[in-house]
């Protein structure tokens, strides 16, 4: 489905060693697939290349690297920063480091605000038991898993009581967070998980926190080493995924995004619609958690990885910085066809068929959809309640990362003959 091509193939690097997954884990995690490759993979030579002596970027050199092959982990976060869009590309290095350090700044004071509400916020540890009632009043007893914190008075704030409410169920999605990787057998590095959360949580009340968001923050943690930099990156990640969270008592975050996979499969292939409509499947209800949280749980740590910067490097926005800044110099790419080449491979298509809506995400919507239809026959087959139908697209995404090329490329064509059609 994707037209470069995965990197799932032999030679290479071997990459395992920069996400070391502990010994007795590794019988039950997803072998890594992804391998660097020369010529191919977007390299530390590469990426420092394409600045200009005072710190310009060529995103166009950058995003065609990434298309092809991927970012070498060593220079992940740095590359992220710029495709999510912490940073302009036109930017100057002093450009840069200014922007960084008031952002630091501005953590630390967002860090120290939480930190007087809840003390346990920046302190190398993190709470898994409530630490205030729904009504606002103290929980009488301390605990060793709350580091014998609690709440002395009533909370009366209704902003202060909605984000307390959240904190201990945060602690307990950290403490289950990519466990199986060498990196959170250290405490404070959970707990650097757990106050980025919770200090998201607490400037985002309207979405609040919803579990998923954790598996979206960890590589941020694991990416960079200051957990203000790992703050911005993730923040900048949930501006494209934070409708995914959102939900309400009639609808939920990713129902959109499940009703254009319900019209490419009854598009494209109307049995296998009406065998899952027979299934009690027809809303794709099976498919949440992939698009929510882009396949974390379907692949390696260091593929879902590869995944994510490859769709974000296809739908790259290069207005993105100024959006997000709401700045008022902003470049028209329908009348400059130099910046229309700094756009991502689909975004450009977008752009040049005049289709302005809004279309986030749908390379993931892609993914699955290609999935389905490739096997369409199992699925026909096989698949006898809607179990069966999570199960073979779990065993079919696995196969995704072990067959040849031939195949990922037939998963790649399949969504460039959909994608205008939506």
């Amino acid at each position: 489905m994707f037209c470069c091509g995965f990197m799932w193939k032999s030679g290479g690097e071997d990459l395992q060693g920069f996400y070391p997954v502990r010994p007795e884990c590794q019988p039950d995690v997803p072998r890594t697939r992804f391998k660097s490759r020369a010529g191919k993979t977007l390299s530390a030579r590469r990426w420092h290349a394409a600045f200009t002596e005072d710190g310009h970027l060529d995103m166009e050199k950058v995003l065609r690297r990434i298309q092809r092959g991927g970012i070498h982990p060593s220079i992940k976060g740095a590359v992220w920063e710029f495709l999510l869009g912490c940073y302009d590309p036109d930017s100057t290095f002093e450009e840069r480091s200014r922007l960084r350090n008031r952002r630091r700044e501005q953590y630390g004071a967002w860090k120290e605000e939480c930190k007087k509400m809840v003390p346990v916020i920046g302190s190398g540890k993190y709470v898994t038991m409530a630490v205030v009632q729904e009504n606002g009043n103290p929980i009488d007893e301390s605990s060793v898993e709350n580091q014998g914190w609690i709440v002395k008075n009533t909370v009366t704030d209704e902003r202060v009581l909605q984000w307390m409410l959240s904190l201990h169920q945060i602690g307990l999605d950290v403490a289950r967070t990519d466990r199986y990787l060498c990196f959170y057998e250290n405490d404070r590095n959970q707990s650097k998980l757990w106050d980025v959360l919770a200090i998201y949580t607490w400037l985002n009340l309207d979405i609040g926190y919803v579990q998923g968001m954790n598996d979206i923050c960890s590589p941020m943690i694991i990416l960079f080493d200051d957990e203000a930099d790992a703050f911005w990156c993730f923040e900048r990640a949930m501006r494209r995924l934070r409708e995914n969270f959102r939900a309400t008592a009639t609808s939920m975050g990713v129902q959109t995004q499940l009703g254009v996979l319900s019209q490419v499969i009854k598009t494209v292939d109307p049995r296998l619609h009406q065998h899952l409509e027979d299934l009690d499947g027809g809303e794709y209800l099976f498919a949440i958690r992939m698009l929510m949280v882009l396949f974390r749980r379907e692949f390696s740590f260091l593929d879902a990885l590869y995944l994510w910067e490859l769709m974000w490097a296809m739908e790259y926005n290069p207005t993105m910085f100024a959006t997000y800044e709401e700045l008022e110099n902003r470049n028209n790419a329908a009348s400059d066809p130099k910046l229309l080449k700094r756009y991502g491979k689909f975004e450009r298509k977008y752009i040049n068929s005049g289709q302005n809506e809004q279309h986030r995400n749908t390379l993931a919507v892609f993914v699955v959809a290609s999935v389905l239809q490739t096997k369409n026959k199992r699925l026909l087959k096989e698949a006898k309640g809607l179990d069966d139908v999570v199960q073979v697209c779990l065993f079919i995404f696995s196969l995704v990362s072990l067959k040849a090329k031939k195949e990922k490329n037939k998963l790649w064509n399949f969504k460039f003959k959909l994608v205008f059609r939506y």
